[in-house]
């Protein structure tokens, strides 16, 4: 499926840079079956394979697939943890020409239900039990309103009945029946729309997002800045489809050909296990498995010696977490920034001093282009806050066959400007420093709070496991600061002691949250990779309801 906005013009030029018409993703697969056929590529909990039996399998998967009827550009949904069948499901559909629309776990009837109507999927893949919940059961139960799913595929050992299982498909020689190179042609092509992405659908229904076939440069840029070799080993904590246990394991290791690692679900103990085991060297995760990982009790007594980068994207990550970070697990702290509906913009270097790898999200990708504006749409000068905009080869995503929508967000045309919605700022090094969600800005009395910069501040508490800083409703006002804590186990943290530590800190006094919930833990979202504010937000509201204060 070509992209709506991309036009001739613009993709000789990102061609001519030499960032796209590059190999794809299962290019790179093909290729280290090739010159690397025994060693392993990918693994999980229950099974390994070599980069020669990955090809093998997703081979047999694209011709079992175009067996079935589904044809160039129809959709194969997929509902997956991190699994082997994860990484190869993306490479089999790639080869047969085939769209897939990766879904979170957290995904549930309502949302299942529209994003399979709104593609008019052909399939769809699931675990048939995941976290003690019945994803066969949900399938079946909405089934009969999506007269275009004709297929029911499951990963793993168990096929219930009326399911066809991917590795049976992946076991049967069907290379067989058809002449070499049969699947020559069918794939997708590097200027093609390679998946389809969704969002977590905390705030409303979720977005549906087209990528276009081009994360080759951030994947080669990404291995290179993190020195990647062959002997990489590459976790995946967090998601690969739309997280970043991604970035390395999914995008930057097929490069170097490293190993990637899945874990299936993210417990802080087993991660460590899993580091010693398979003798890690770089982990990709969000700022709340570092938090448990770092402040594990059990974390020295894990061989973790082979571990030498600590991959972070997906929700902010503050100074103090990272130094602790290093400190304890004697890694490197790598960032990243990017967004969901558009692609990633920028990675850190290991080669970064450690101020620039723990406080800013690195530099941008080649080709690419950055301005930080004001309100209204005027560039800031270096070291001022702005409204972070880009354009460039790693704009990848639009909005799926919406192309109003998608030239809304780049300033009305193809290759405009994408408008991130977040603020940041520059520094002389051209490294860029997030300061915060511009949405997520709290206006009390006309004046702003940023929420970053007082969690920020309240992280470098020694009573600190985690905070979230949200707006509560306020009749005078509009709008007031409301803290969330999770104090460290067995930590007393009262109102009083929260506001004096800030005022030692010396900030502006309308920047004092005037109320503190303690909780034991946070709403999070999208399978677990930041905290739901938005559900927090909606919690203080109930409670100054019920309390007749608003």
């Amino acid at each position: 499926m070509k992209p709506l906005h991309v036009t001739d013009d613009i993709r000789d030029r990102y061609t001519e840079l030499g960032c796209w018409g590059k190999p794809t993703a299962v290019d790179l697969w093909d290729r280290n079956a090739v010159l690397y056929p025994d060693r392993e590529a990918v693994v999980d909990s229950t099974r390994r394979m070599t980069w020669a039996q990955a090809k093998t399998w997703y081979e047999r998967v694209a011709i079992g697939l175009l067996e079935l009827g589904i044809k160039r550009d129809e959709v194969v949904a997929s509902q997956l943890p991190n699994l082997v069948e994860t990484l190869l499901l993306m490479r089999a559909l790639e080869k047969a020409g085939i769209l897939g629309l990766p879904m979170l776990t957290t995904l549930r009837h309502s949302e299942l239900e529209y994003l399979l109507k709104a593609v008019d999927a052909r399939g769809i893949v699931i675990l048939p039990e995941y976290r003690n919940f019945d994803y066969h059961q949900m399938v079946q139960e909405i089934g009969p309103n999506l007269p275009g799913l004709k297929h029911v595929f499951v990963a793993g050992d168990k096929a219930p009945p009326g399911t066809i299982s991917l590795n049976d498909m992946g076991e049967k020689p069907l290379e067989k029946k058809y002449p070499p190179g049969y699947l020559d042609g069918t794939g997708i092509g590097p200027y093609d729309i390679r998946t389809l992405r969704t969002t977590s659908g905390t705030t409303g229904v979720p977005k549906i997002i087209e990528y276009l076939n081009g994360e080759w440069l951030v994947g080669k840029t990404d291995a290179d800045r993190w020195r990647m070799t062959v002997d990489d080993v590459a976790l995946a904590l967090a998601p690969v489809i739309g997280g970043p246990g991604g970035g390395p394991a999914h995008w930057a290791a097929p490069h170097v050909a490293a190993k990637a690692v899945m874990m299936e679900r993210f417990e802080a103990e087993e991660a460590l296990q899993l580091i010693a085991k398979e003798r890690v060297t770089i982990v990709g995760g969000v700022p709340a498995q570092m938090a448990q990982m770092v402040g594990h009790p059990k974390l020295n007594q894990y061989d973790i010696s082979s571990l030498r980068i600590f991959f972070i994207a997906g929700a902010p990550c503050t100074y103090n977490l990272a130094k602790q970070c290093e400190e304890k697990m004697r890694c490197q702290v790598i960032g990243a920034f990017g967004s969901l509906d558009s692609g990633r913009l920028t990675s850190a270097s290991v080669d970064d001093p450690l101020e620039v790898r723990l406080l800013s999200v690195g530099k941008i990708y080649p080709g690419d282009e950055v301005r930080m504006v004001d309100d209204d749409g005027g560039e800031v000068p270096a070291g001022e806050v702005g409204e972070i905009i880009w354009r460039g080869p790693t704009v990848l995503g639009s909005y799926y066959r919406d192309l109003e929508r998608t030239l809304r967000v780049r300033g009305g045309e193809p290759d405009g400007f994408f408008h991130t919605g977040d603020l940041g700022k520059f520094d002389d090094e051209g490294n860029i420093y997030i300061v915060g969600r511009k949405k997520d800005i709290i206006i009390r009395g006309g004046q702003n709070v940023s929420p970053m910069e007082i969690e920020n501040l309240l992280f470098t508490h020694p009573k600190m496991l985690n905070v979230a800083v949200v707006p509560m409703p306020d009749p005078v006002m509009g709008e007031k600061v409301c803290a969330y804590v999770i104090p460290k186990e067995g930590a007393y943290f009262d109102f009083d002691e929260m506001v004096g530590f800030l005022r030692e800190k010396r900030i502006a006094i309308y920047k004092l949250p005037e109320r503190l919930e303690i909780v034991d833990k946070f709403p999070m979202a999208g399978d677990g990779q930041k905290i739901n504010k938005h559900e927090l937000a909606e919690d203080m509201a109930r409670k100054l309801k019920a309390e007749g204060k608003v």
